[in-house]
């Protein structure tokens, strides 16, 4: 029983909606980079929030998490793509309030999505909440954690749809001409703090690829930085 639960929890896969949609966004522009502030600026100037939350509402967000961005360390391909998808997981999840580094969120299912909560299952009911998946982290560096709840990671359909998320993921990652592609630098069409979110997560992860010298290289070239043939 460990040893599946421990399985499942390597598991953690992106929904593909968020990775279609970045990727999309990449190829109509020609860029395969992660946008820096300015670029953003621009962008979002001419696609305002239909919320009315524009470039002041992200910016002022990453601005207000300098400290965690200005130390993300280089990282390797592989804990990269782990991260990155992990986080796209439980930016797929519905939510609508500004998440904070070191605090703790509830995920459930109710039917067929996923709701990003402030309440613990001791205090939100599986009739009002849905099923609880497990507790989710934003790191200081604006990426995601998630600890599926054990009942959740023992369950061999959770897990059946878990590896499934995580193949598709691999091929679409393994498909683009750069890492970078499949970063959700601009998610116009996520309500503004899951938008918030996925921006900053793509910063995060581009200032690490920056850093260990894999930005703009294949997931195959990038991971054969670190696994060089004999």
């Amino acid at each position: 029983m460990t040893s599946a639960r421990q399985a499942a929890q390597s598991l953690f896969r992106p929904i593909e909606t968020i990775v279609d949609r970045s990727r999309n966004a990449s190829n109509r522009t020609g860029n395969t980079h992660l946008a820096d502030l300015s670029t953003i600026n621009r962008t979002m100037s001419k696609n305002p929030n239909p919320q009315g939350k524009g470039t002041p509402g992200v910016l002022a967000i990453l601005d207000g998490h300098r400290s965690g961005l200005g130390s993300v360390p280089a990282k390797p391909a592989d804990q990269v793509a782990t991260e990155l998808f992990t986080s796209l997981f439980v930016l797929e999840a519905r939510f609508r309030f500004k998440p904070v580094p070191g605090t703790p969120y509830y995920l459930y299912r109710p039917g067929d999505h996923f709701q990003l909560c402030l309440s613990p299952p001791s205090m939100l009911s599986e009739s009002v909440g849905g099923r609880f998946i497990g507790v989710c982290e934003l790191r200081r560096d604006m990426t995601w954690s998630v600890a599926l709840d054990p009942p959740v990671a023992a369950d061999p359909a959770f897990t059946a749809y878990l590896a499934e998320q995580r193949e598709a993921f691999e091929r679409r990652l393994s498909e683009a001409d750069a890492m970078d592609e499949v970063l959700p630098n601009y998610e116009r069409r996520l309500p503004f703090h899951r938008r918030a979110a996925a921006f900053a997560v793509a910063y995060s992860l581009g200032r690490s690829m920056a850093l260990a010298g894999t930005r703009g290289l294949s997931y195959d070239e990038a991971r054969g930085l670190l696994n060089p043939p004999d």
